[in-house]
């Protein structure tokens, strides 16, 4: 449980902190870059080891059809294969498959309602593979919540602004309260996207936790 359970961290983790910019050719609201050849750098300081890394996301000219819907693709250079994504309506989705050391599960998620009011919150069940409990899966629950709305963000010397903060918890089902503590917090602006997001996960039956920042460098 405990290896499993940390592979899911860092994967989550990897999938909060690489969503991508608005598209010049969609609203000016809009919190996703679907157009061809658009580049965004970004930087994660991982606070536990002082560590940071840096890595590019691309966009390329391809889309995939999954769940009936249409996602574009991106490239990342970390080597972490390519990621997918969807706007419906003022929903942005992400489709991504959580690897072997979670049974290749994969996963579709909604990071972002852009017209839900302040306090707003949606769930995703994610049900972990694991033998040895009843029906072989522990249940995941993340709970999103639109926590601002409207506000200014500086990041990288960069001032913005009408940024979106969405905060994000978890609860895993057989576990007591209070044995994950979570402050997960992304900042969403226009024509940026993704521009900033802290990941800190507690769990105190793991030696190992997570705890880093991302900001978009350009």
């Amino acid at each position: 449980m405990k290896k499993t359970f940390l592979a899911f961290l860092v994967l989550l983790i990897a999938t909060i902190s690489c969503k991508k910019s608005s598209s010049p050719a969609e609203t000016a609201q809009n919190y996703m870059d679907l157009t061809s050849g658009t580049t965004r750098q970004y930087q994660t300081t991982n606070n536990l080891t002082a560590v940071v890394t840096t890595n590019t996301i691309t966009s390329t000219n391809r889309d995939s059809t999954i769940n009936s819907k249409s996602y574009h693709v991106f490239s990342n250079n970390n080597g972490a294969g390519n990621e997918y994504y969807n706007i419906t309506g003022n929903d942005y989705y992400t489709f991504r498959s959580l690897g072997a050391a979670l049974g290749n599960l994969t996963v579709e998620s909604v990071y972002l309602k852009a017209n839900a009011a302040v306090n707003a919150s949606w769930n995703e069940i994610v049900n972990l593979p694991f033998a040895g409990v009843p029906g072989g899966t522990v249940p995941v629950t993340l709970t999103y919540i639109i926590a601002e709305k409207g506000i200014s963000r500086t990041v990288n010397s960069i001032a913005y602004t009408n940024v979106i903060r969405v905060t994000t918890t978890i609860a895993v089902t057989g576990l007591p309260p209070g044995s994950v503590t979570t402050d997960i917090q992304s900042y969403y602006a226009p024509k940026a996207g993704l521009i900033e997001s802290k990941n800190k996960i507690v769990v105190p039956l793991l030696t190992t936790n997570v705890d880093q920042n991302t900001i978009l460098l350009q």
